[in-house]
C-alpha cells in the first residue's frame, strides 16, 4: 500500500493520475497547505522542502518502506515499480526524462508564476505578469510543436512526461493563454482530459479543494511562514 500525503494542485494531480494509470493501491492523506499542514513535523519527515505530493510505500525496492518526495522523482518511481509509462529501450526512456525534466524545470515552475503574479499576488505588477504570460505562452509554443510531430510529448507512447505536463496546462485560462491557439496541444489535451484514470486522478480530493485566496493561505503560502525554520 501506497500513503499519499497531497492536495488537489497540479503536482498532487500528476500523482494521483499516475497511480489511477498504473492501478497500484493507495491511501489518501490530505495535507491542507492553506492551513499549514506541510510544516507540520510528521510531514517534514518525509518532505523537507515542505511540498506536496509526497509518498511512503511500505513494499519498497528492497521489501523496507521508502519515502520519496519531489513530483518527478516520484513519477519515475512509480514507473519503474509499475513497469509502465517509462519507455521500453533505453533510448525512449532518455526521451521521456527530457520532457519530464522539461516539465520540472520549465513548465511547473515558469507555470506557477504565472498563476502567482495573474491570480494570488496581493498587487498587480505589470511587468510580472507580462513577463510570466509570455513564458507561459513560449512554452506551450514548444509544446505544440513537439506534439505537431508526435502523438506524445516522448513520442508514440503515453509516458509520464504527459502525465506530469497534463495538470498544469488545466489551468490554461489563468495563464493567460487561449488553448485554441495551440492546436496540436489542445488534440493533446482534450485526448488525455478523457482517459478514465485521468478523469479519476483529478478527482482526489477536488471536493475538499478551497480557494487559497484568505490571508492565512497567503501567509502559509507566500509569507513568513513558508520561510520560517522548521
Amino acid at each position: 500500500m501506497i500513503d499519499v500525503y497531497t492536495a488537489a494542485t497540479p503536482n498532487g494531480h500528476k500523482i494521483h493520475i499516475m497511480l489511477e494509470e498504473c492501478g497500484l493501491p493507495y491511501r489518501v492523506h490530505p495535507i491542507n497547505i492553506g492551513e499549514g499542514d506541510q510544516f507540520k513535523p510528521e510531514f517534514l519527515a518525509i518532505s523537507p522542502n515542505n511540498k506536496i505530493p509526497a509518498i511512503v510505500d511500505a513494499d519498497g525496492p528492497d521489501g523496507k518502506p521508502i519515502s520519496l518526495f519531489e513530483s518527478g522523482a516520484i513519477l519515475v518511481y512509480l514507473a519503474s515499480k509499475a513497469g509502465k509509462f517509462l519507455g521500453d529501450t533505453d533510448r525512449q526512456k532518455f526521451v521521456t526524462l527530457q520532457w519530464l525534466m522539461f516539465q520540472m524545470g520549465g513548465v511547473g515552475p515558469m507555470l506557477g508564476q504565472a498563476h502567482h503574479f495573474r491570480i494570488y499576488a496581493p498587487e498587480k505588477i505589470e511587468y510580472a505578469v507580462n513577463r510570466y504570460t509570455n513564458e507561459a505562452k513560449r512554452l506551450y509554443g514548444v509544446i505544440d510543436k513537439q506534439l505537431s510531430n508526435n502523438a506524445y510529448l516522448a513520442g508514440d507512447e503515453y509516458t509520464i512526461a504527459d502525465i506530469a505536463t497534463f495538470p498544469w496546462l488545466r489551468s490554461w485560462k489563468n495563464q493567460g493563454v487561449e488553448l485554441a491557439e495551440f492546436p496540436n496541444v489542445k488534440r493533446w489535451f482534450d485526448e488525455l482530459s478523457e482517459r478514465p484514470a485521468v478523469k479519476r486522478g483529478v478527482e482526489v480530493l477536488a471536493s475538499a479543494q478551497k480557494p487559497l485566496t484568505d490571508d492565512k493561505a497567503r501567509e502559509m503560502l507566500f509569507g513568513k511562514a513558508q520561510y520560517a525554520k522548521h
